[in-house]
Parts: C-alpha cells; sequence; structure tokens
C-alpha cells in the first residue's frame, strides 16, 4: 500500500500546474507585469531617427535640384 502511495506521489510530482497553454501564457504575463518587466519608458529613438531621415531626404533634394 505505501508502494503504491508513494508511486502516485511521484506521479503527481510532476504534474503541471496549469490545464491549458492559456492559462500558462496569463499566469506569466502576469507575473512580468508584477515585476515591471512591461513598462513603457519615453524613448526619443524615433525622433531622432526621423529627424536624421528627414536631413538626408532634403540634402538628397538639394544636391539634384
Amino acid at each position: 500500500m505505501s508502494l503504491e502511495a508513494a508511486a502516485a506521489s511521484a506521479r503527481g510530482g510532476f504534474a503541471c500546474m496549469f490545464s491549458t497553454a492559456d492559462e500558462f501564457e496569463r499566469a506569466l504575463i502576469a507575473e512580468r507585469r508584477a515585476q515591471g518587466r512591461y513598462t513603457q519608458s519615453r524613448s526619443y529613438w524615433p525622433f531622432v531617427l526621423f529627424g536624421g531621415c528627414a536631413l538626408i531626404v532634403a540634402g538628397t533634394a538639394l544636391l539634384f535640384a
């Protein structure tokens, strides 16, 4: 009897606590949000890249004009 109980206990240790992948993903995202991984920081790189591209286009237009 104790051997069967030990085997059942061992099998239970490998069971997944999530019933579906969606449940796992929801828990993972909630944990990462709690850690602060999905915070939005203000980045100026898009503005810098846009300004650089605008200068390149203007310089090319003036060069070929």
